[in-house]
């Protein structure tokens, strides 16, 4: 039997996933050593691989076969765009994609004039505008904080994601339109899952009964 290796979005995503994983008996003690240097961690007595990489590679290594399976959240599914099947919705990180602005901007996106969009996630953002709305927009891509682009002139409005709207209830933004909705799914290698069919249904119906 080969081994099934699963890259897992680092941070408090692996850490759900790996509690979640805890609940069907799937374990990997040497990944709950904080100290440890391994990259790649492994259960011998299940033939399953782990290792955990930066969210946006993870449909990387899942799209080249590098990974049979990987968790991450929707949002780097949608922005990365690779060739990967999405099988299940882990319901764990839920937020929002969203469009937000001050309360003034709004009039711009139901007149379709052309408005700057600041956003980590451009590939999302011209999606929506370009095939949601068709609105023709200028899409600025920013990697810090969004919220500080429509604040200083450099964009109308932005995309984002969004959980609670703290921060932009404090800088005096406003959701104007929600994109889509955004949690932790599970993606799976194409090839994998004609090839490991059987085992990868299997974990699917397992995680099904527990979430």
């Amino acid at each position: 039997m080969r081994y099934l290796t699963f890259a897992l979005g680092k941070g408090r995503l692996a850490n759900q996933t790996l509690e979640l994983f805890e609940k069907i008996g799937i374990t990997c003690e040497e990944m709950k050593d904080k100290n440890s240097r391994k990259l790649i961690f492994v259960n011998e007595e299940l033939k399953l691989r782990f290792f955990l990489s930066k969210g946006p590679d993870v449909p990387t290594y899942v799209e080249y076969g590098a990974a049979d399976i990987g968790v991450v959240g929707r949002d780097t599914i949608l922005e990365e765009g690779r060739k990967v099947h999405e099988v299940l919705d882990l319901g764990y990180g839920k937020c929002r994609m969203c469009i937000c602005g001050p309360k003034e901007a709004a009039p711009l996106l139901k007149h379709h004039e052309l408005i700057r969009v600041a956003s980590k996630y451009p590939n999302i953002a011209k999606d929506y505008f370009y095939n949601v709305k068709h609105q023709t927009v200028e899409i600025i891509k920013l990697n810090g904080s969004i919220e500080l682009a429509p604040i200083v002139g450099l964009s109308e409005v932005i995309c984002d994601i969004v959980e609670t709207g703290s921060t932009l209830r404090e800088n005096g933004l406003t959701v104007l339109e929600e994109v889509c909705p955004l949690s932790a799914r599970m993606i799976v290698n194409p090839v994998s899952m004609r090839m490991e069919s059987d085992r990868i249904k299997d974990l699917i119906q397992r995680l099904r009964t527990v979430i």
